[in-house]
């Protein structure tokens, strides 16, 4: 079986206001917490360790760009009378 990557599920907007309903009013590190336990038991229903692994390679490709927008947001956030770094 290989990872599928396109839309694959009907409702999506549902079950993306369901993911957010879950997380409110949770603690950063509550919610990290919900994020594991909800991976691992989607990893057990989905249970093929080659598509998993898909999935891990495909997330962890795509964690520069998340990574260069958290940067962007926290520079446009931070103190603008703070000194510039050198």
């Amino acid at each position: 079986m290989a990872l599928i990557t396109t839309a694959n599920f009907a409702a999506a907007d549902d079950f993306y206001e369901a993911l957010i309903e879950t997380h409110r009013e949770l603690s950063v590190e509550a919610s990290h917490a919900l994020n594991a336990r909800l991976i691992l038991i989607l990893a057990n229903h989905i249970g093929a360790t080659d598509v998993l692994l898909e999935a891990l390679s495909a997330a962890q490709a795509s964690a520069p760009v998340a990574m260069a927008t958290a940067s962007s947001t926290a520079l446009s956030t931070a103190d603008p009378t703070a000194s510039e770094p050198t």
